[in-house]
Formats: structure tokens, sequence, C-alpha cells
């Protein structure tokens, strides 16, 4: 007997296609989120701060049930993508995709937040009086500064999204080849009392995890080393 079929190869590949996906567009946009949350004075700071923080107390099934009526045929996003001539998300790919940056939003933006509040104020203004303008301040000062953050950020996201399940079953199905993910692959192992197959998943995701956390604390060792 293999030690991974065919399917649980296929869902595999599709959980870490998923988990890339949503990791590298969430370091894209969580970034500047997590940049502007840590500077900015406005008053809508900490309603948008507990909105990005609301995956993390809401149930997965409730975020899934709730993204499934706005992106559903009869959603206002639905009835906005079918009015456009594009197809609807929930069940598909980039359904997954959009779901999965939801709920794994926080464990992305935090540490980044977290790693740009510890830059402090000096570096900034000492690059202000340089001449350089936000922009360049944010690319060239803070993210520099700011790389443990990222890589810790980058690696929550991308274990967080290997591991989902109650979000990717409302939005995603269980669709081989498409919506079927590791999670999804394991819970049908065990409703049908396949414990072998079941464990070897269960391992593949584990080692995954592990190799992610290592692999980030040598790479933060090494920057400390260095500086």
């Amino acid at each position: 007997m293999p030690l991974l079929s065919g399917e649980d190869l296929q869902a595999l590949w599709l959980t870490l296609r998923l988990a890339t996906t949503v990791t590298v567009l969430l370091l894209l946009l969580g970034a500047p989120l997590a940049w502007w949350l840590s500077q900015t004075r406005s008053r809508w700071r900490r309603p948008i701060a507990a909105v990005v923080a609301l995956p993390l107390v809401l149930p997965p099934t409730v975020l899934g049930f709730y993204l499934l009526m706005l992106l559903g045929p009869h959603g206002v996003v639905g009835r906005a993508m079918a009015a456009m001539g594009l197809s609807g998300l929930p069940f598909t790919f980039q359904g997954l995709v959009v779901a999965s940056m939801l709920y794994s939003l926080p464990f992305v933006v935090q540490p980044l937040h977290n790693a740009f509040d510890a830059i402090g104020r000096q570096p900034l203004e000492v690059a202000a009086c340089l001449g350089a303008g936000p922009l360049d301040r944010f690319l060239s000062v803070a993210l520099p500064l700011a790389v443990p953050g990222v890589v810790t950020a980058a690696v929550l996201g991308f274990a967080h999204t290997v591991g989902e399940f109650g979000v990717v079953l409302m939005i995603g199905g269980n669709i081989p080849g498409q919506t079927r993910v590791v999670s999804m692959r394991i819970y049908d192992h065990v409703q049908a009392g396949e414990y072998h197959q079941a464990h070897m998943l269960s391992l593949c995701l584990l080692l995954v995890s592990f190799v992610a956390l290592l692999a980030t604390s040598l790479l933060r060792s090494r920057r400390y080393a260095r500086d």
C-alpha cells in the first residue's frame, strides 16, 4: 500500500498551492495595512484593527457562512460579479483564496504591526530629514528593519492556511482537484475508518509546520547574530 494515494497527493499539492498563494497576497496587502495601523492617528484605527483581529475569535464556520452569503449568487458581491459577466467564487479555488486571506489576515498583519512598532520613530525621522518621502521611508527603512516580523508573518500565515478546515468547508466544499485540501481529505479518511491514510496526511502537515517554524527560528537567529 502506498504511503499516499493519488488523491492524497492531489490534496496536498492543492493545499501547498493555496497556502503559498494566500501568504504572498497577504504579505503584499498586509504590510501596507500594518504600516498604516502603526503610524496613523486616525479615529478609524481601533475599529479597523478590531475588524482585522476578528477572525481570531470568530468561529470559522460563521465566517465561512457569511462569506458564502456575500459571495453567493444572491449576495452583494455575487450579484455584482454576475452583472460584470464573471463567474461566482463559492466552490472554486479562487473562492478558497479569498476566504483563506480573510481568515489568516490577523496572523500576518499583527506580527507585521508589532515589527513596525518596534522600529520606533528615530530611524524614520532621520530618513525624513535626509529627504526620504513616506513611500521611500516605508520601502527603504521600515521593511528592511522589520524583516524578522515579515518572516514570522509569512510562516504564521502559511501554517494557518495549511490547517484550515471550517472556512474551507463552507466556501469551498470538498471538490476533488479544485477545493479538496488536506484537512478535508483527512476528515474523509477518518469518516471512512481509514486511519492509516489519515495518519500519513496528518504527519505531512505536522512536518510542514515543524520545518516552517524551524526555518523561521534559524533565519531569525542568524540575523540577530549578524546584528
